[in-house]
């Protein structure tokens, strides 16, 4: 099992709308064990979307269903004006 964790530090101000917005997005995509998160420690105004795919093939495949899917698109409509910057990471479970 793979873990994608996309990470991003919200402008002030914007970590619980861009939390609401990427969560929306991702329900509509139908993300596996979606679940996103806001900070209690650490950087200030991050919010972290973790799901699951079953392989680097399944990263790879989300990435270009949401690059296609209209309804998901939509629902980012002005995400980037939302954050300053993120990160992704893949992890596998052992």
């Amino acid at each position: 099992m793979i873990i994608v964790r996309n990470t991003f530090l919200a402008k002030p101000g914007c970590a619980s709308k861009l939390a609401a917005l990427v969560k929306n997005a991702a329900s509509i995509g139908k993300l596996k064990n979606l679940r996103v998160l806001t900070d209690m420690t650490g950087d200030f105004n991050r919010v972290i979307m973790e799901h699951e795919v079953e392989d680097l093939n399944g990263v790879a495949a989300t990435m270009q269903k949401y690059a296609k899917d209209e309804a998901v698109r939509s629902a980012m409509q002005g995400y980037t004006d939302l954050y300053v910057t993120g990160s992704r990471e893949v992890l596998q479970t052992m």
